[in-house]
């Protein structure tokens, strides 16, 4: 019975020295929760779901709306945190800008009328001049001899101020299936923040940053996950977010005969969220009056 004991005892901790066997540093013990239990390879390795292509001819009917996301709502803060990273993750912002400085996506101008959203590529340097991250150059006293000194300083992205987004949305209803579908085309960051002077904070600035074609960022979404409160062992990727719509917002413009004018151009107050509702609700009622009961 003893001899069995040591042998377990043995056994265990071989399994627990493992990873530092194998060349895995304490250093990644500590960043990853779950090194020395599993190697966790299924969000390396994951696709982002396929979605079939309808028919020209089988879509009835069509509409394209942009939707506001507010990441302060409590439903959607997991495309707002981790501001920093944490064991890997990454919030929605953040991967965005690495697949652009890692040229594995494209960002496309943000222009002031949204009806060519994609048709003008910026590059990682002008989305970082959209944040206001441009290099300066300051004088700074050399204290080796007295003498002042041009240097220059870059100013760093405030990611955090990014806590709203509009996506592209197109409503289609596909005839051969009988059902109402929805397909994502873009998504827009929005900066919320103060200028520099304004000290009170009494002026808060808006400025859309950069568009992204969503059929493009799909693998770079599906390869990083959010925290699952209720289940770390299986968290959803950002993918998965979008496509089950785990994310709450209004519409903010439909397309329309008027230049695509926005609600608020029409509307203000709580007539705007009226009509918000309006448009929502003829998306869904479309499907409704198809049947009878």
């Amino acid at each position: 019975m003893r001899r069995n004991l040591i042998f377990l005892v043995i056994l265990l901790m071989g399994s627990l020295t493992t990873p530092l066997l194998h060349g895995q540093g304490i250093e990644e013990l500590f960043r990853n929760k779950h090194a020395g239990i599993f190697e966790k390879k299924i969000t390396q390795e994951r696709k982002p779901a396929p979605l079939p292509n309808p028919r020209e001819a089988d879509v009835t009917w069509s509409k394209t709306v942009w939707r506001l996301i507010d990441m302060r709502e409590k439903m959607n803060q997991q495309f707002y945190f981790p501001t920093r990273e944490i064991q890997g993750r990454l919030n929605l912002i953040n991967i965005l800008l690495k697949g652009i400085k890692d040229q594995s996506i494209t960002a496309f101008d943000a222009p002031i009328m949204d009806e060519n959203e994609f048709s003008t590529p910026i590059t990682y340097d002008q989305v970082k001049a959209q944040f206001g991250a441009t290099t300066k150059t300051i004088q700074r006293r050399n204290f080796e001899n007295g003498q002042m000194e041009d240097v220059s300083v870059k100013d760093t992205m405030h990611t955090e101020d990014v806590k709203q987004f509009i996506i592209k949305e197109l409503w289609f209803f596909d005839k051969q299936k009988s059902t109402l579908q929805v397909r994502i085309l873009g998504i827009c960051p929005i900066r919320l923040y103060y200028r520099d002077e304004d000290v009170n904070q009494e002026q808060l600035l808006r400025k859309k940053l950069f568009w992204v074609w969503y059929p493009e960022i799909r693998k770079l979404l599906a390869k990083n996950e959010t925290l699952n409160t209720r289940n770390g062992a299986r968290n959803y990727s950002f993918d998965d977010l979008f496509l089950i719509r785990y994310f709450d917002g209004y519409i903010i413009k439909e397309e329309n005969v008027y230049d695509n004018r926005s609600i608020l151009q029409y509307a203000s107050d709580e007539y705007a969220s009226k009509e918000s509702d309006r448009i929502k609700n003829s998306i869904f009622n479309y499907e409704q009056d198809l049947w009878e009961y």
